[in-house]
């Protein structure tokens, strides 16, 4: 098994986890975020957040790396 999948494999289970989320819910959904008002497919949402976790993430990972607290 390759190093990549040894030391992430439980981020490689979520990311399919979230795929497969988000791959089942094509139905239009409501946003409300302040005073917008949107109707967007629940996947595109559910993309969205997703990335913005993932972004967030990467900026908490990358202020404090490994073996740094």
């Amino acid at each position: 098994m390759s190093t990549f999948l040894r030391e992430r494999w439980l981020a490689v289970v979520l990311a399919v986890v979230a795929i497969v989320f988000i791959a089942q819910n094509p139905d239009d959904t409501r946003i409300s975020f302040l005073w917008i008002h949107l109707t967007w497919p629940l996947w595109l949402t559910l993309t969205v957040v997703t990335v913005i976790g993932i972004v967030i993430g990467s900026f908490i990972n990358r202020r404090h790396p490994q073996g740094r607290a």
